[in-house]
């Protein structure tokens, strides 16, 4: 956590030279690539550290090729997925109605598996989050953006 405040204290000194439009258009590539980044994690079952998710849990009905597509295909879409930016602030966040859901696989906690199932513990799977990758990506964003 440290570690965001000093890279927000950095981006609050160099992006105080730009003007409000410029930020906006600055922060909203940026959002777009942290998304962009965030969608290809989803995708190849990792968390942003790179580790790999646990996968789905083996039942004794599951039989091979079951399951037809991989966990979270739908989530990490545009629909659900959104990237925002103002002149201040840029944000890659799911939409309210999916944040539940979300929530739940990203911390591991306890939710029913349907409306009237039993309680599951699901296993924690970091949907969304910021490694060294994301800061590069990042810094070099906003260094173009300076040189202009």
């Amino acid at each position: 956590m440290a570690e965001l405040h000093e890279v927000d204290a950095w981006l609050a000194a160099l992006l105080s030279q730009l003007e409000p439009a410029a930020r906006k258009k600055m922060l909203r590539e940026v959002a777009r690539d942290v998304r962009r980044i965030q969608q290809a994690n989803i995708t190849a079952q990792r968390s942003p550290d790179g580790t790999a998710w646990e996968p789905r849990r083996v039942s004794a009905r599951s039989k091979k090729g079951r399951i037809r597509r991989g966990m979270f295909a739908k989530l990490k879409t545009a629909k659900y997925l959104k990237s925002q930016a103002g002149a201040d602030a840029a944000e890659v966040a799911f939409v309210p109605g999916v944040q539940k859901l979300a929530r739940v696989h990203h911390y591991g906690l306890r939710d029913k598996v349907n409306k009237r199932g039993l309680m599951v513990k699901y296993p924690e799977r970091q949907l969304l989050g910021i490694d060294n990758g994301v800061k590069a990506s990042i810094q070099k964003i906003i260094y173009d953006w300076l040189c202009k």
